[in-house]
């Protein structure tokens, strides 16, 4: 990993779950596209996104995103890709199976749940480029690492973490 941040702190019964949960569970995308614009506003002059060539959202598996209606992880990357003029590829990477719910699971059952959970259908064009990975919260980590882990064995290929939340001890 090149470089990592969230934007917010999320502890249980905090002012941020009513945000990720209108993100996430209310359908309210337009949340999600107006994080992503705090977010990339917010970072600008930190000279975050320098040298980074793509923006990859965290891909919900097919069944989930027809269930939601639409990937929240998406939501926000989009509202970075505007403020920056970095692009957004959705098509680099998929999630491979379908899971539950990493809500309720400990660290160890999150870090089982996504193993080998994610692949890069589409390498041609990463040699040498720097990804920025975009997701909604990092618990564990186990979710991004494994997204990363998808993109292992391309040459040259860094890759950057953005999160929405970070959760705190519950």
């Amino acid at each position: 990993m090149e470089r990592a941040t969230s934007f917010l702190y999320y502890a249980k019964g905090g002012n941020v779950r009513q945000l990720l949960y209108e993100l996430k569970y209310h359908g309210n995308q337009e949340v999600g596209e107006v994080m992503g614009r705090m977010m990339a506003s917010e970072l600008m002059c930190s000279h975050f996104f320098d040298g980074i060539d793509l923006i990859v959202p965290v891909p919900l598996h097919q069944r989930k995103k027809r269930l939601r209606g639409y990937n929240q992880s998406e939501c926000l990357a989009r509202g970075v890709s505007v403020v920056t003029g970095i692009p957004m590829n959705t098509k680099v990477v998929i999630r491979s199976r379908y899971t539950d719910t990493q809500t309720h699971k400990g660290q160890y059952a999150r870090w089982e749940n996504v193993r080998n959970l994610f692949a890069c259908i589409f390498p041609d064009g990463l040699e040498g480029k720097h990804l920025l990975l975009v997701d909604d919260v990092l618990t564990t980590g186990a979710t991004v690492v494994s997204c990363a882990d998808a993109f292992r064995g391309i040459p040259g290929l860094r890759i950057s973490v953005l999160t929405l939340a970070l959760a705190g001890e519950s």
